[in-house]
């Protein structure tokens, strides 16, 4: 099939595909920490942050903060080059909101980080809401040197599902930071999050649907994680919600990439929870078990990125 054949035999347009297509090799992430906070925290939006999110800002796998930025970066090549041969790498900053700082800030660490001849990406995770003219103009800048992507915290596109897990803004401050970026010229990946509690499998479709009309170029999508020590755990705890078994979520996961637009390149189809933290789905654990399955069915179902959008 035409499609398939595509993306090198898969039937989906992969991140690592992409990376291959650019820079004809593989290219790994190292997460960094900028040692910054984000708006949900510190009172500017919210002081409790999103009810998802652990302690450390979604950057848990991220370095140490009280490291300088190559001392982070030489620890995570060090890390990977024990278990493969990795000649170029991702900065990526990952822990709260990346954009979060004075622009001088900003511009001293994300410039250190792409003055790594290894590094071949900038990667920079933050709030649509944290994107002024002044950062903006910076990531326009840095991009004439090496490539710069922004990831931005999407999660639905749903009012009632946002208040629920205190996103803290509204999907038309998204919106204007998308076309901001790519005004400059910034490769945007959003990030969507499946079965938050009340969402039907409707309303994650029209998520896809809806971003499907915009200038993005990447998406990472990822199931709803239950982390000790969140206001989603004592929720849980409280009156638990539905999270759905490994096949369930397969199902839905699937029926995503079937819908979205085939030029979008898929950075992620599940997530692994760091494990003394991860109360439920304990399947995820297993990442490469549930990656196999996802492939296993994309086959078996005849599915590949994009047939239900031409629909």
């Amino acid at each position: 099939m035409k499609e398939t054949r595509r993306w090198d035999g898969r039937r989906y347009r992969s991140l690592d595909y992409e990376l291959k297509q650019q820079f004809g090799e593989k290219i790994y992430k190292i997460s960094l920490n900028g040692g910054m906070t984000c708006p949900n925290r510190d009172g500017r939006c919210g002081t409790g942050g999103c009810i998802f999110c652990s302690e450390k800002g979604s950057g848990d796998f991220a370095g140490s903060a009280s490291l300088s930025v190559e001392e982070q970066l030489a620890l995570g090549k060090a890390a990977l080059a024990k278990k493969r041969p990795v000649r170029s790498y991702i900065a990526y900053f990952q822990a709260f909101s990346n954009t979060y700082a004075p622009v001088d800030y900003l511009e001293n660490i994300f410039t250190r980080a792409i003055s790594d001849p290894d590094v071949k990406i900038l990667s920079v995770a933050t709030r649509p809401d944290c994107l002024g003219g002044d950062v903006i103009a910076l990531l326009e800048k840095l991009n004439r040197e090496k490539p710069v992507w922004v990831e931005l915290g999407l999660q639905t596109i749903h009012p009632s599902t946002a208040e629920y897990i205190r996103r803290g803004y509204p999907l038309e401050v998204f919106d204007k930071a998308v076309a901001a970026l790519r005004r400059a010229g910034i490769r945007v990946i959003v990030h969507v999050i499946l079965f938050l509690p009340g969402e039907t499998e409707e309303m994650m479709l029209q998520t896809i649907d809806y971003l499907n009309h915009k200038d993005i170029q990447g998406i990472k999508l990822q199931l709803l994680h239950v982390l000790r020590g969140t206001d989603l755990a004592r929720d849980y705890e409280k009156a638990p919600f539905f999270i759905p078994d490994m096949d369930a979520y397969i199902r839905m996961v699937c029926r995503c990439i079937a819908r979205l637009r085939p030029d979008i390149s898929i950075h992620r189809l599940t997530g692994d929870g760091p494990k003394d933290l991860l109360i439920a789905p304990v399947w995820t654990g297993a990442k490469r078990t549930v990656l196999n399955h996802i492939q296993k069915y994309l086959r078996e179902n005849d599915i590949w990125q994009g047939k239900e959008y031409y629909d």
